[in-house]
């Protein structure tokens, strides 16, 4: 089963809040597809996740790689899952795919700040569980860590 997860971003960024996220599903084992809202935001988020720490890079690639389907993970402003990934990500209102059942998890970061980017987070938290996904919700507590609401 699908299992649906809703990040409320209260003051980060998505490229605070991804980078650890992504390494976690790395260390899993699980192969991820990063969707985001245009091409400009894959060339910013691409360039980020080589330099995000000092001592490490995550390994991924775009969609438009010429091997995309070897790289873990895969930035993309599309629907598409060139990598075989069992794990989706969705940014800055990047539409819910199709095959949501193709996954094991979808996580959907949200800006908390935004009246309507929470409004279509409490639309699709309905859909998915009218559709019977197992849905979670998280927020960040003050140290950062992050803590299971609903």
């Amino acid at each position: 089963m699908t299992e649906i997860l809703f990040y409320h971003l209260n003051g980060q960024a998505p490229e605070q809040v991804l980078p650890p996220l992504l390494q976690k599903s790395l260390e899993r084992g699980w192969r991820v597809v990063v969707q985001t809202s245009s091409e400009e935001r894959v060339e910013a988020l691409d360039a980020h996740l080589w330099t995000w720490r000092d001592d490490s890079f995550l390994p991924h690639g775009t969609w438009q790689d010429v091997e995309v389907s070897r790289q873990p993970i895969v930035l993309t402003p599309n629907e598409d899952n060139p990598n075989g990934a069992v794990v989706r990500f969705l940014i800055e209102g990047a539409a819910m795919p199709d095959n949501v059942s193709a996954y094991q998890r979808v996580v959907l970061l949200f800006d908390g700040h935004d009246p309507d980017a929470v409004e279509v987070a409490r639309t699709r938290w309905s859909e998915a569980k009218s559709a019977g996904f197992e849905v979670t919700y998280w927020q960040a507590d003050d140290n950062g860590a992050w803590r299971r609401q609903a």
